[in-house]
């Protein structure tokens, strides 16, 4: 009798190394389906534990991917199998199963806090309005300078006679000693 009882908790634990999480891919995702709604629709299958939508870092806009990862392998693969080819809002999403090989220790980075959009306007506007060392002033004027020399000869050569200081009288000279800050 302690033989057959070793034996099913063998088997018993053989069974629950087996039962591994299991990951899907799913493409072609039209828009509007999202995490939120990824969520409960594939949590009909069984419990979803991971899921991670794909989005653009520039826009925030969905690249129209994603992976979900379910409790047991078991019911990924019949997710999979399930969903491929499945027609949703005019768009037939492809499903596949990711073997356990395949998946990449960063897949899931980030998936559990929401997207936030990065306003890419404000950074440019911050970056621009920055105030300039003097190196890039100088190299700022340098190149002003240059454009006027040219535009100079162009008039000249037209017979224009132009004597307006420019941007010659703007650059700033070149220190002499460098000062440390004190602390």
């Amino acid at each position: 009798m302690g033989k057959k009882r070793n034996e099913k908790a063998e088997e018993h634990e053989e069974k629950l190394e087996a039962i591994k999480p299991g990951v899907i891919y799913l493409g072609h995702i039209p828009h509007g389906f999202y995490e939120n709604e990824m969520q409960g629709f594939f949590s009909q299958f069984g419990k979803v534990t991971r899921l991670r939508l794909s989005r653009s870092k520039k826009t925030g806009n969905s690249r129209g991917f994603a992976f979900i990862e379910f409790e047991y392998d078991q019911v990924a693969k019949i997710a999979a199998a399930t969903m491929n080819n499945y027609m949703m809002w005019g768009r037939l999403l492809k499903c596949n199963f990711v073997p356990v090989e395949a998946i990449h220790p960063n897949l899931f980075k980030g998936c559990d806090r929401p997207f936030q959009r990065i306003s890419r306007r404000s950074i440019a506007i911050a970056r621009h309005n920055k105030p300039k060392t003097t190196k890039q002033f100088n190299k700022q004027v340098a190149r002003l300078v240059k454009k006027e020399k040219t535009k100079r000869r162009k008039l000249h050569a037209l017979g224009f006679q132009y004597n307006f200081p420019g941007y010659e009288s703007v650059a700033l000279p070149e220190a002499k000693h460098t000062k440390f800050p004190t602390e």
